[in-house]
Order: C-alpha cells, then structure tokens, then sequence
C-alpha cells in the first residue's frame, strides 16, 4: 500500500545502486557543507505524481547525465529525517554507451565488493552499502 493511501505523508527518497561490471558507482557529496565529502548512491525525492522508477530516472539524467534501467530494490527501507522519509534504493543499469558525469558530485567512484568501505558513506546509506557484495560478485 502506497504511504499516502495509508493516511501517512511520508517522502520517499529513491536511489540507484548503478552497477557495471562487478562494480557500484559511488558519489561524493559536494553539499551542504555538513555532509560534503561523505559517498552516496544517485537520487532524490519522489515528487508528486512520479512513481518510485520515474524519479529514479531523472534524478540519475539530472546529477550524472545518464540514462538507467531500474531494477530490484536492494535492502528494505531506510528510515530519514526522524521517521518522516524513508530511503528505497534499486539496482540500476546504465544505458549502452552512457558515462556518468559528476554534475552535482564532487566526485564519482566505480567500487568493487572489497572496495566499499574504502569511503564514508551517509549513515542512510549504510545498509544498502552491506546488501552489495552479492550483486557485485558477477
């Protein structure tokens, strides 16, 4: 059941695990100066209207100016801003010939299983980060 037709007003906040080649890209956050420097996975708010995969999509064109193909959910849903949001992030594929950019990252990352705690992820992030290692061992 969708949280609005469950009477709740709760955000969802999607991201893409892009994974290519045993490996998941990373992003370096550039802002705000609080969480600068610390790795996430691509993504933003679902808005209204948009369904979970859509925002997947242009959250993914707008930050890194690629196309994805949207797979599994990875993990469960990882509670934010004291219950108010929860993070749901996907397996993603990039489309053929496409190179992410660092359009709002400081910087991009291609890690393998045994290179994931090789950065700071968000806290949010963390327990997508632990599900990988089997996705990554293609």
């Amino acid at each position: 059941m969708h949280p609005e037709q469950a009477g709740q007003r709760l955000r969802i906040i999607v991201g893409a695990a892009i994974i290519a080649c045993g490996r998941v890209l990373a992003c370096a956050r550039a802002d705000p100066p609080e969480l600068a420097g610390k790795w996430e996975f691509p993504g933003g708010k679902v808005e209204p209207g948009e369904t979970e995969v859509e925002a997947l999509i242009r959250e993914c064109d707008e930050e890194l100016g690629v196309r994805v193909e949207v797979g599994d959910r990875i993990g469960r849903d990882v509670p934010l801003g004291h219950g108010q949001a929860v993070l749901r992030v996907y397996a993603a594929r990039l489309a053929d010939g496409d190179l992410p950019r660092a359009l709002e990252h400081s910087e991009l990352r291609w890690l393998t299983a045994g290179e994931l705690n090789s950065v700071v992820w968000l806290p949010a992030d963390a327990p997508i980060v632990a599900a990988l290692p089997p996705l990554l061992a293609s």
